[in-house]
């Protein structure tokens, strides 16, 4: 089975928001490189951009979190446009509590995680850094969906 793996891109802060998903997923980068590490005399790299990040990977579950800054000469992202949800299954209410918490501190909740009507316990908000995530728990598929 084929495994969907998201990336994110951020305007200069993508190592300080992975080491915050790191807090609370756990684990340990599977890979960082700098835009500086892929520069070349065909490929220079202008020196404000040299620290950002290229791509960043998180392992989480058989899955990874990807990311990178974007570069100056690209333009800023929108951090506040209606982006696509992260969604995470999570293995028990504990975990989904976890989760929930640990990510949403110093964002905005746009749903509450609680019981919800479809039958799972379920919440959703956006990150500090302005990622949108859902966390659910469906007792019926335990975290496997």
């Amino acid at each position: 089975m084929a495994l969907i793996n998201p990336s994110i891109n951020f305007n200069g802060n993508a190592e300080e928001a992975f080491n915050f998903y790191k807090s609370v997923f756990g684990g340990e980068f599977a890979m960082i490189v700098r835009l500086k590490d892929m520069e070349s005399p065909e490929n220079p790299v202008a020196e404000n951009d040299a620290n950002k990040i290229m791509h960043i990977a998180l392992p989480i579950g058989q899955n990874v979190l990807m990311g990178n800054d974007v570069p100056d000469f690209l333009g800023p992202v929108n951090e506040n446009e209606n982006r696509s949800k992260i969604s995470v299954s999570a293995e028990s209410r504990e975990e989904a509590d976890k989760l929930f918490n640990g990510l949403s501190a110093g964002g905005s909740v746009e749903v509450p995680i609680d019981d919800s009507p479809w039958g799972s316990y379920f919440g959703m908000f956006r990150d500090k850094y302005g990622i949108e995530w859902m966390v659910d728990f469906d007792p019926k598929y335990n975290g496997k969906v």
